[in-house]
């Protein structure tokens, strides 16, 4: 026996057939429309039964018929609008065809404008077309955690179906927008950066390897924008800024992605207190401008993304949040004994920077609902940045984290050549054996040793920022076509 499936696209098969019979091309080149469904709804309003004759194109999601008469709602970018299909209006050979019209089928159709007795604005049409024959029915049902699958694997269905799907992802295309505005606005230039490298730098991440068969050599696809962009600060570029596809070879969560979108920014003779200036008075502006507030609601809290943010350091976090001190455990071995008498797994071949990283996740993270700014990271966890000013142990570093959520990482930039090939070294000698590492890069030294000037450097997830701004838990509904596994 036939699923219920098969026996739908057989149908629809047939109507395909019954049409070209009929010298109608259900695929046709093109359709010429007047409005979209929007401009139409809005011209009624305007200007009544004056507008006169219009047309239109959209996918039918509903259809009723009555008689001499039936009704369809279809959908474009812009919302739905009615069309009415009277008998007397198109003849008994073109009324005919609507029952070769299904439900997901693209159409296109002239007419004039009326409101019903019901006050709902409809088309009245005196011809449609054809456009697109849909061989597959629609979804009838959209809900459950099977169908959460679906919607990320048959992203096209997600869309159809799911007005909030689109939604989301016309404000994901505004926030990008806005984004470019307030840069823009602020003499940053926006430039473009290898994505295949010779060598993944700029971050602690496994990258992805491909081969280059003209070449013969292995290449890398990128895991951070930073070591170009700096390359351009060395070469007279005072404000740089990209916004590209980042990958790195890591595991997928609620908040990981191995393909996912950074923005990094640079600016010359600016530190990382310019960067935090500049972080809370963009998102914030983004907020104003994209959603009308910079106060949000989520999961029943409001957050004010309103500067000032809050400041605190990164040791007074950790002790505030787990109760361990970082100056009472100075090395790796001391700090994880503390960590296991927490009732914590910490992975033994694990360093000490990667373990406060790991004590961060687990007390900090999930506590920073306010926009918080945590400062002066240990000297291990950051070999791009610039040694804090009056303590040497500590870097000018700081992430910015908004509910729940890490958003923004910056430095004041190590600009010094010498210190960082060293720091370069030292990585190297302490985390031998580990994946995750900074390999020397000689030709951005090269480029450092011709002289950088000072530089405050930033980078945002825009993935999360989407996530924060359009109040999504995880990062699979902000990406149109996230990773998943195979089938």
């Amino acid at each position: 026996m036939s699923s219920r499936l098969e026996r739908i696209t057989q149908q629809r098969l047939d109507s395909l057939s019954k049409l070209r019979a009929r010298g109608i091309n259900p695929y046709p080149h093109s359709f010429h429309r007047s409005h979209s469904n929007e401009q139409a709804v809005a011209a009624w309003k305007q200007q009544g039964e004056s507008a006169g004759t219009l047309s239109v194109a959209g996918r039918v999601r509903a259809k009723r018929k009555m008689g001499k008469m039936a009704f369809m709602d279809i959908r474009d970018s812009s919302g739905k609008l009615q069309l009415c299909f009277r008998h007397n209006l198109l003849g008994q050979e073109k009324y005919d065809l609507l029952q070769e019209i299904d439900i997901g089928d693209i159409i296109g159709a002239q007419g004039s404008l009326f409101q019903t007795k019901a006050g709902e604005i409809s088309l009245s049409v005196t011809d449609f077309t054809m456009l697109s024959k849909s061989l597959r029915p629609l979804p009838e049902k959209w809900h459950g955690l099977a169908d959460i699958e679906t919607r990320y694997r048959q992203r096209y269905l997600d869309l159809i179906i799911n007005e909030e799907t689109r939604t989301i992802f016309i404000l994901r295309s505004k926030i990008i927008a806005a984004i470019r505005d307030f840069l823009n606005a602020r003499n940053f230039v926006e430039v473009e950066t290898p994505i295949l490298q010779g060598q993944a730098g700029g971050a602690l991440a496994l990258p992805f390897t491909t081969h280059h068969n003209a070449l013969d050599r292995d290449l890398y696809l990128r895991i951070a924008l930073e070591l170009h962009l700096k390359r351009l600060i060395v070469g007279n570029f005072d404000r740089v800024y990209e916004m590209g596809r980042t990958f790195r070879n890591e595991g997928i969560s609620v908040k990981h992605n191995p393909e996912f979108t950074l923005l990094e920014c640079y600016q010359a003779y600016a530190d990382y207190n310019d960067m935090m200036s500049l972080v809370e008075n963009m998102v914030s502006h983004i907020a104003r401008d994209v959603l009308g507030d910079a106060k949000l609601i989520r999961q029943g809290k409001t957050i004010n993304l309103s500067p000032p943010w809050q400041r605190t350091t990164l040791s007074e976090a950790i002790k505030s949040y787990s109760g361990i001190d970082l100056q009472d455990y100075p090395d790796a071995a001391s700090l994880r004994t503390r960590m296991v008498e927490l009732g914590m797994n910490p992975d033994a071949a694990k360093g000490r920077g990667k373990l406060i990283d790991e004590l961060m996740d687990s007390f900090v993270e999930p506590s920073l609902t306010q926009p918080t700014f945590l400062l002066d990271y240990p000297l291990e966890m950051s070999p791009l940045a610039k040694r804090k000013r009056g303590n040497e142990q500590l870097t000018e570093r700081f992430e910015a984290f908004i509910g729940g959520m890490e958003l923004a990482n910056a430095f004041t930039e190590l600009n010094d050549p010498v210190e960082q090939r060293e720091r370069f070294l030292q990585q190297l000698h302490d985390r031998q054996g580990e994946e995750e590492i900074e390999l020397i890069d000689e030709d951005f030294l090269q480029a450092m040793e011709q002289g950088m000037p000072p530089t405050g450097g930033l980078g945002i997830g825009i993935d999360r920022l989407v996530m924060l701004l359009t109040g999504q838990t995880s990062i699979r509904e902000v990406i149109l076509f996230p990773q998943l596994k195979a089938r």
